[in-house]
């Protein structure tokens, strides 16, 4: 299911959805967390992004882990660059589930006005912080991952 699209290799064509969504997942939680008055704009965007971000990071990963496998692509040096690569994706897919997670329970508890809000304020700010940590995790590790996959494309591995 993940090896090809359409006879294309499926990981290309995976990725940019990953690309796209994670950053927007970020931007949206962070907005979220800490801004009370984006809130009615971005909480079912926030929602959205929160299922398909996670669902985007793992159709890239498993793709990339089975075109790893093509026969051109078995030399020591560039396995050590799809490896790095690799551990790159799996970083960020442990993050952006963690972040999907945290932005679900802060769509939960933390509502559109802080009077309606469920629980003190110390979670909300407690869930805005981590959200806040993992966004940036998630950024900088779909970057390293871009760019790394990136780097091997265009340097001709």
């Amino acid at each position: 299911m993940f090896e090809r699209v359409l006879g294309l290799p499926a990981h290309p064509l995976f990725i940019h959805a990953a690309v796209v969504l994670v950053p927007l997942l970020a931007v949206a939680a962070i907005l979220y967390g800490v801004w009370p008055a984006a809130r009615r704009h971005v909480r079912w965007t926030m929602i959205v992004l929160a299922v398909a971000a996670p669902g985007a990071v793992f159709a890239a990963k498993e793709s990339g882990e089975e075109f790893q496998k093509i026969d051109n692509f078995q030399s020591p040096e560039l396995q050590a660059k799809i490896e790095q690569h690799e551990g790159f994706g799996s970083s960020l897919f442990w993050i952006i589930l963690g972040l999907a997670v945290v932005a679900l329970v802060m769509a939960y508890l933390v509502r559109l006005a802080p009077a309606e809000s469920i629980g003190p304020a110390l979670v909300h700010w407690a869930l805005a912080g981590l959200t806040v940590v993992l966004a940036l995790a998630a950024l900088y590790y779909v970057f390293k991952a871009g760019d790394s996959g990136a780097k091997m494309v265009w340097d001709g591995f």
